[in-house]
């Protein structure tokens, strides 16, 4: 009974860390929009605000595994908690004297604490009871990471994208008081949320120090990464983990600049539907708002469709093999990214953002897939897993590349040949149960 309570207290804590770091995960998203205006950035240099994000999976995901093995999990979970609290913090002089470089600094150690946790929490969540509940625990702490990701664009329209931005040009035409009302007022906006959120990451860093955490691992050494390379379906999986993080973000990223270049705003304000939408989840009238705010609040359905889904596949990778449903979930969001190509207006839109909605289940059931029968490489893959999550630095900057060139529909054929690997990779695996791994 103690062990169980032990379990559901961890248990509880860990979810909290998924929605943390899917809350923050998509909250930079916000910040893209209006760095590209302060800054005059082009699509390409605003991916690279991702690029700090998720290249530090890249970089860390290792080392991270190496750190925790020697300093243990409980510990390198505060280590990450303090982290993030750092570079929480270092928004605040980033904002005060508008230099990009701590920006992109900011967002490097944000993900490094991040990095810390994934690699910890998805194994942890995974130990923490009957193996043949693994799967099941993993989804239900994925859906509240999912509920992080569809709070974060609300409260990055509230806070970060509420007022209008004036350009470079129109900053340096104000008078010397007004200059320095609106750039205070800009620091305050993205300041503000940034600072609560190191008070919480903070708060829950003292929570940890004081849990009763059950042992995570064996101290002993197992598998080495030499072995785990050598295992195909991992480094398939590993690929996959990569290019579902890179169409997932660069959809994500780039939803608000997508919808300004159809001109939604002027269809959200003539359709009485999408207006009385809009202002309920602004909680307020829009013919105020900036347009950015007016199209940011429906990238909320984008993410929580994803934490919908991840209810609606945990059941279904019970009744049918996990790979089919990856499969199937992979297809249904190829032909929704082409109507969304070959539309405009609404429907372009919605189908769109419904893709969020069958992206749900693709990390976990990839994960568990790709882990499937690996036994001791299991701590070693997922590291492999983690770093993949680089994909998110590497696929929306060149996504943002092709929209420089070739426009928003064009470059979104890039996004369905991700997809068309997962489909692949899904069917694939289709002889496989969530399960059966152990």
């Amino acid at each position: 009974m103690n062990h169980q309570k032990s379990y559901r207290s961890a248990f509880i804590l860990l979810t909290i860390l998924f929605f943390l770091w899917g809350f923050i995960t998509v909250l930079v998203d916000s910040l893209i929009p209006r760095l590209r205006e302060l800054f005059t950035l082009t699509y390409f240099q605003a991916g690279l605000v991702q690029f700090a994000f998720f290249g530090a999976y890249f970089i860390l995901s290792i080392p991270a595994s190496y750190i925790l093995s020697k300093i243990g999990y409980k510990k390198g979970i505060i280590l990450g908690l303090l982290t993030m609290a750092l570079a929480c913090l270092l928004f605040y002089p980033a904002a005060s004297y508008r230099m990009f470089g701590i920006f992109m600094l900011a967002y490097f150690i944000l993900a490094a604490g991040i990095t810390v946790l994934q690699v910890a929490a998805n194994p942890f969540v995974a130990v923490l009871g009957s193996e043949d509940g693994a799967s099941s625990r993993l989804n239900l702490s994925q859906a509240f990471n999912s509920l992080g990701t569809a709070i974060a664009p609300i409260v990055g329209a509230w806070f970060i994208l509420s007022d209008t931005i004036k350009t470079e040009v129109e900053i340096e035409s104000l008078t010397g008081a007004a200059k320095e009302t609106y750039l205070v007022s800009e620091a305050s906006a993205v300041q503000t949320p940034f600072l609560g959120l190191a008070l919480f990451i903070l708060l829950i860093a003292g929570i940890f120090l004081f849990a009763k955490l059950p042992k995570m691992i064996s101290d002993e050494n197992t598998g080495t990464y030499s072995g785990a390379l050598k295992n195909k379906n991992l480094m398939l999986g590993v690929l996959g983990i990569f290019f579902y993080v890179g169409a997932e973000v660069a959809i994500g990223s780039y939803l608000v600049n997508y919808f300004m270049d159809m001109n939604m705003v002027a269809v959200i304000k003539e359709n009485s539907f999408m207006k009385s939408i809009a202002e309920g989840i602004l909680n307020a009238g829009i013919t105020e708002k900036d347009s950015k705010a007016i199209v940011g609040v429906f990238v909320t359905f984008y993410w929580s469709g994803a934490m919908i889904g991840r209810f609606i596949g945990a059941y279904l990778t019970k009744i049918m093999k996990p790979g089919n449903v990856l499969g199937i979930f992979a297809t249904i969001a190829i032909l929704l990214i082409l109507i969304s190509i070959s539309s405009t207006g609404l429907l372009s839109m919605w189908s769109i953002l419904a893709v969020g909605l069958f992206n749900s289940i693709m990390f976990p059931t990839i994960f568990a897939l790709a882990i499937n029968g690996i036994g001791e490489l299991k701590p070693k893959a997922s590291g492999l897993l983690c770093m993949a999550i680089v994909g998110g630095a590497i696929i929306p900057p060149f996504f943002g590349l092709l929209t420089d060139n070739v426009g928003f529909k064009s470059a979104l054929l890039f996004i369905v040949i991700c997809y068309a690997y997962i489909l692949w990779y899904g069917f694939k695996n289709s002889r496989n149960r969530l399960q059966d791994i152990n």
